[in-house]
């Protein structure tokens, strides 16, 4: 049988998606245990059992001022920008690409347009980001918002174009106008691609989230990450690092599942 055809049983399959984490845990052990044998002092690497207990202290113990346990502040913050950046920026794609797709002329307005500003660096404007909407939260999801919006609004532009003419040229047949072609026919069938959409945003999101909050922000996970820096404080940093890793990858597996759930018939074998 050819390799392309053999898969794995399930216990193997689990044993091949443990080994690289096991892999990277041994290496950075491995590393530590160099670092610090010929340096004690050293703060590059520490020690797993350091990252540890750093990382339960962070997650019980509150601050001295405030008397809130901060880690949870900060996760809360920057999960509160997240959510409503990519809430803004996938229900602007969705109508977008729906007008794009469907209707001609705005195809002609928009397209090219959105395709130009898909190239815009989202970090290159975040200055005046700041300078027009202030230090605040505004700027910040702003920038998250405008950083994904043109991926979404192609993606699912592409997606109502591929849909097959004979499915509209039926709904027309029938009487139906064109809100209800795009509300009971292509938006259905875009719905999934619109999940899959925003799982291939959430690294670009979570980049800009972190830029805007490592550069003006008074809390949030990228706001802890950069403030600790100046003190080579690499427990801390990699605790909030295996966070923010973890938080993406609840919410992916989360919008997987969703995807699964709602629309079986799409869901492959796929990441």
């Amino acid at each position: 049988m050819r390799r392309i055809n053999q898969k794995p049983g399930r216990p193997l399959a689990m044993l091949l998606l443990l080994l690289p984490f096991l892999a990277v845990v041994l290496a950075y052990s491995l590393a530590s245990d160099i670092r610090r044998t010929a340096n004690p002092a050293d703060k590059l690497l520490p020690a797993p059992a350091q990252i540890v207990e750093t990382a339960e202290r962070l997650l019980t113990e509150p601050d001295k001022r405030s008397q809130k346990i901060l880690f949870w502040q900060d996760t809360g913050a920057s999960l509160r920008r997240l959510a409503l950046g990519v809430a803004i920026a996938a229900g602007i794609g969705l109508v977008a690409g729906l007008g794009i797709g469907l209707l001609p002329f705005v195809r002609a307005g928009l397209a090219g347009f959105v395709a130009v500003v898909s190239m815009v660096p989202p970090l290159a404007i975040l200055p005046i980001l700041f300078i027009v909407f202030g230090l605040g939260e505004v700027s910040k999801v702003a920038l998250i918002a405008i950083g994904i919006t043109p991926f979404l609004i192609r993606d699912l532009s592409q997606r109502v174009l591929e849909l097959p003419g004979e499915q509209l040229i039926k709904a027309q047949t029938l009487g139906a106008s064109s809100w209800i072609i795009a509300i009971r026919v292509a938006l259905p069938q875009i719905m999934p691609r619109l999940i899959q959409a925003v799982r291939l945003s959430l690294g670009p999101a979570w980049l800009f989230l972190i830029a805007a909050e490592a550069i003006a922000a008074e809390n949030g996970l990228g706001y802890r990450i950069f403030l600790v820096r100046r003190y080579l404080a690499m427990d801390v940093i990699l605790t909030y690092v295996a966070w923010i890793t973890l938080l993406a990858f609840v919410m992916d597996y989360g919008l997987r599942r969703l995807s699964q759930r709602a629309y079986p018939w799409v869901e492959g074998d796929g990441l």
